[in-house]
């Protein structure tokens, strides 16, 4: 006999979060007690070492006397959680055997129910014989030339997947689970985890070909069915809920997972049908076949072909749906940097808060040993090859782990005022009790509720202005967990912790940045999106761009209307996409989504002189502007955006003026509008965005078959909340239309589905101010309280090593912009993290100035900075 391990991970059900302290047993199918042990602090526990037959038996067709697995029981208990009995569980020589297992709060034990060696109320799961053992594995029924047509007009790959638990009429259970999981359980029942490598990818890949032109051809919903396929392999393939699968499986499921085979030529995922081969013939690919191909040297798509013919190919798809980020398409390994580093950096910071064995890196876009480390603390938990590098199958798995911990679209509200103004995290003076109501409350569940989604100890909150006990309960948790008196009621220690708290979560929200590197002809991701959406946006304001936008078409290249950008907004026409060019394209699209600018009037353009009384979009840009400022100074009083020139507008532009040093008239000639824009565009640089209140509201609702500004409108903004929500759901590529489509009330409803709103398909005014809010999360970079004072103002405080924010970029700018003129500095990442790369060029400098090199930055040095650095800034060129 030789010997398998057994894993075990409990975590609580519905959710990621580790269940430690979990009392395990593992007995034989005797009943000995083989192995006692408990989960740790991840949730884990490992059961090494249990007898298994010799390999040589799962790898031999002839073999029919020997079973080639052991089978083995798992009992699982733990106080306050119901208990779990797995029985059948098959452990293969040399092999890991993976249990999942979910726990349930305990309840009452049923009237009546017999108990399981003790085990009252245990949730009890019998895993069936191995298909390929019981010789009942293999496909089902392929779709023939009748069959309903397809529906879909791209591949999708589905974050779940419904299974039917039988036959299609049987009255049995539909459950749905993670595609991955899926495939991974279908690629336990179906083949032996000790073949050769490359006839498990085979396999698998011929499991999730079949189960996406399932998919593809709405195989059983076209029949009035409510599942997408059957766990029954006559009719399907073998899915067994429940069961234990192998860690081979996981980790091949998750490098394979958005791969399929398809024909040249054809659209649809190939039903690749499959067999044993020994007890069951079929036209297709058989099993144990497999195994003799890849002993032949044969590879995973030379198995296919072999099979299915030369016209069959491997296709990946990026439509994953509900993956947040799609993979940067490289390897991302100790000492890379860059956007898609702290995207994962961040990812793992917030799985970290439920899974603190793995450590939490820090977010600064620099792939360090922590990371790494972090990584292979990752891998090893969710079965991936523990080599701390993130290939596609870690950067997804970070990705779902990371979704299925923190759930953003349980938020209903951004905190903001009645009036529409951002709080500043100002205590209001009161005291807020139970029994209390209005915005500040409002204010704190916000808070809350944003909080709970990085720390399962808090508990889930509405954000309805109402102080009741369960906002009281989420106070006293978070009074708790902070060391703070817990009493439920908020006083200012317990506002100023709130919000301080809340401030530091914003970076895992995630902004739109500068990158950090030029985009080129070639580059993908989430910052090519966002240009490319920022781009046809632009092309519905402007007519010269519209046609090498490619409006209305995908034949133009992102790079050709890049560069036509750059011709009309006077920068270096190269289509290369760098800091000025995305600082630019950022610029317009939120002019353009604001509404501040008419069509083919560039930002900042002076058109007319406006005044109270003047309405349109020249005084929509001056509330804009003034909105912005008035988050920086304390003079100047806030506007609502509104496009009416009234008495608050006129009282806050002659502020402004008197602030800027301008006759203060209350009127907008040309002198007051370039100071305004000039000023605002300083913010812009060394600062966060505002949010301000965009679009306006439409005066109906609208509904599939309508045309109109309001339906462009609406069209832009669904495609600006889709580059960060993929749940928000284009069946394909577009561009902002006028035309209300049957795509876009699909994207309507899938948005209504995300936000907890009714699906009608219709927008209502409830329905688009929800919508607006979500944008106006996503658009925003950083709270503007977390910024320092603009212009160039020496920050209150010195920086120094660990210092973070932007005042620390503006300094990283400072830097650079120095080390593009003189070779002798030093260029540093502007990732607003004062690291030791920011703290050796800064010491450089202040060597080269005269300055004290006390590895801070003390006022003389920030003012040698400005002097010298701020004029270069302003004539340097991208790249």
């Amino acid at each position: 006999m030789s010997n398998g391990t057994l894993v075990i991970y409990a975590s609580l059900a519905g959710q990621a979060a580790p269940l430690p302290g979990v009392w395990l047993e593992v007995l034989d199918e005797t009943g000995s007690v083989l192995a006692r042990t408990c989960t740790g602090p991840s949730g884990a526990a490992e059961v090494p070492d249990l007898p298994a037959p010799d390999a040589r038996y799962s790898l031999e067709e002839s073999n029919d006397s020997v079973r080639p697995y052991a089978v083995y029981r798992l009992t699982a208990r733990a106080d306050g959680w119901q208990a779990q009995v797995l029985d059948g569980i098959q452990v293969f020589a040399g092999q890991q055997t993976v249990a999942r297992l979910a726990f349930l709060p305990a309840g009452p034990a049923a009237e009546g129910a017999a108990p399981r060696d003790g085990l009252d109320s245990a949730v009890y799961t019998q895993i069936p014989p191995h298909a390929l053992y019981a010789g009942d594995g293999g496909s089902g029924t392929p779709p023939q030339q009748t069959a309903a047509p397809f529906v879909l007009n791209e591949v999708v790959i589905p974050e779940k997947i419904t299974v039917h638990l039988g036959k299609p009429s049987a009255n049995v259970r539909n459950v749905t689970v993670p595609f991955q999981d899926y495939i991974a359980n279908v690629a336990s029942s179906e083949v032996y985890p000790t073949w050769p490598e490359e006839a498990l990818r085979a396999n698998i890949l011929a499991q999730i070909s079949l189960a996406l032109n399932r998919i593809w051809t709405e195989w059983y919903p076209s029949r009035g069915y409510s599942f997408n396929i059957t766990g029954s392999p006559g009719y399907d393939q073998a899915y067994v809920e429940g069961r234990t699968v192998f860690a081979v499986m996981e980790r091949l499921t998750a490098e394979l997972f958005t791969t399929y085979v398809r024909r040249s030529g054809d659209a649809e995922p190939y039903f690749t049908e499959y067999c044993d081969g020994k007890l069951v013939t079929c036209p297709g690919m058989k099993q144990w076949g497999t195994v003799d191909c890849a002993n032949e040297g044969m590879n995973a798509l030379q198995i296919l072909r072999y099979y299915y013919g030369d016209r069959v190919q491997l296709v990946s798809s990026s439509n994953i749906a509900a993956i947040p980020v799609s993979w940067p398409g490289v390897t991302l390994r100790r000492g890379d940097t860059g956007a898609a580093v702290r995207t994962i950096q961040r990812q793992l910071s917030r799985i970290g808060k439920d899974y603190p064995a793995f450590g939490k890196p820090d977010v600064t876009g620099a792939f360090d040993a922590a990371t790494e480390q972090c990584v292979k603390n990752f891998q090893k938990q969710f079965s991936l090859t523990a080599d701390g590098l993130v290939g596609k199958a870690t950067w997804y798995k970070i990705s779902y782990i990371y979704v299925s911990v923190k759930d953003l679209a349980e938020l209903t509200s951004e905190g903001e005022t009645v009036s529409g103004e951002q709080s500043t995290g100002s205590w209001p003076g009161v005291v807020l009790r139970r029994g209390d109501t209005g915005v500040h409350v409002e204010q704190v569940q916000f808070w809350l509720s944003g909080l709970a989604q990085f720390d399962s100890a808090l508990p889930a909150l509405a954000v309805d202005g109402v102080f009741g006990a369960a906002t009281e309960r989420a106070v006293r948790q978070f009074q708790q967990d902070q060391g703070l008196t817990v009493d439920g009621a908020v006083g200012q220690a317990t506002w100023t912790r709130l919000y301080a708290a809340w401030l530091d979560i914003q970076s895992d929200l995630g902004g739109t940045a500068w990158p950090g590197t030029p985009l080129r002809r070639g580059a993908a991701g989430m910052e090519v999106r966002l240009v490319q959406f920022w781009l046809q946006l632009a092309a519905g304001n402007y007519s010269a761009l519209a046609a090498a936008s490619g409006a209305g078409s995908s034949g133009a290249t992102p790079e050709r209307a890049a560069t036509a950008f750059q011709s009309l907004f006077g920068l270096t026409a190269d289509g290369v996409v760098g800091r000025a060019t995305w600082n630019k394209l950022q610029e317009v699209a939120l002019a353009v989504t604001n509404g501040i600018v008419d069509p083919d009037v560039v930002p900042g353009q002076f058109v007319r002189t406006v005044r109270e009384g003047s309405r349109g979009a020249p005084v929509r840009a001056v509330q804009y502007y003034l909105h912005r400022l008035a988050a920086y100074y304390s003079d100047v009083p806030t506007v609502t955006v509104d496009g009416i020139f009234g008495a608050a507008t006129a009282r806050a532009v002659r502020a402004w003026q008197s602030h800027a040093g301008l006759a203060a008239d209350g009127v907008v000639g040309r002198l007051t509008w370039d100071s305004l824009y000039t000023a605002a565009q300083q913010l812009q640089n060394s600062g966060p965005v505002v949010r301000v209140a965009t679009p306006p509201l439409p005066s109906q609702t609208l509904r599939r078959g309508d045309r109109g500004i309001a339906v462009l409108r609406l069209s832009q903004l669904l495609l600006f909340l889709a580059q960060w929500l993929p749940e928000i759901n284009f069946l394909q590529p577009t561009v902002p239309s006028a035309d209300f489509t049957a795509v876009l009330e699909t994207a309507v409803r899938s948005a209504q589905r995300t936000f907890g709103l009714p699906q009608t398909g219709a927008v209502t005014t409830a329905d688009w101010e929800v919508f607006r809010e979500e944008a106006q999360r996503l658009a925003a970079v950083n709270p503007a309280a977390a910024a320092p004072e603009p212009a160039g103002i020496w920050p209150p405080s010195g920086l120094s090593l660990g210092s973070a924010g932007p005042a620390v970029w503006l300094l990283q700018r400072s830097l650079n912009a120095a080390a593009s003129a003189d070779q002798d500095f030093l260029f540093v990442p502007e990732d607003g993290t004062l690291g030791q790369a920011t703290q050796d060029a800064l010491a450089n400098y202040q060597l080269a100035h005269n300055l004290p090199t006390l590895g801070t930055v003390d006022a003389a040095t920030w003012e040698s900075l400005q002097q010298e650095a701020q004029p270069l800034c302003r004539t340097c060129e991208e790249g």
